[in-house]
């Protein structure tokens, strides 16, 4: 009797349970991968139910040509301190506020310009956002 001819000829290995093992193995590699890598940076992001109203003691805008208003009057970036201190001369209000409005377009830079020197004068900033 010769059975190892037969048996080598028609020999195949069984991969039906191979496809569901696999299956299984990239599942659980997506899956890790995804909660082994969160976001880097995270933020929190502040929520309100209503909005904060604050009295505008003085309005610095900043335009989307980066030009700035104190109040309604175009002013030099080097000349903002000594503007804003004129406009809180003119103000008798017990806790000043300075109220930024900075176009979308506004550099970063500037908008930081005036909060420094607000800073500089002791005075509370908010930055104006749209409610939409």
């Amino acid at each position: 009797m010769n059975l190892k001819n037969s048996l080598r000829k028609n020999s195949e290995p069984h991969t039906s349970a191979l496809n569901d093992i696999l299956f299984i193995l990239l599942f659980f590699f997506l899956i890790i991968s995804t909660l082994a890598n969160p976001n880097v940076v995270k933020l929190s992001i502040p929520k309100a139910s209503s909005d904060t109203k604050s009295k505008q003691t003085i309005m610095v805008s900043i335009d989307s040509l980066q030009q700035v208003y104190v109040g309604t009057q175009l002013i030099n970036k080097d000349s903002l301190k000594n503007s804003m201190q004129s406009a809180l001369m003119l103000s008798s209000d017990i806790d000043p506020t300075v109220v930024i409005n900075a176009d979308k377009s506004a550099n970063a830079d500037n908008i930081v310009l005036v909060m420094k020197t607000a800073r500089l004068l002791k005075l509370k900033t908010v930055l104006a956002v749209d409610n939409n």
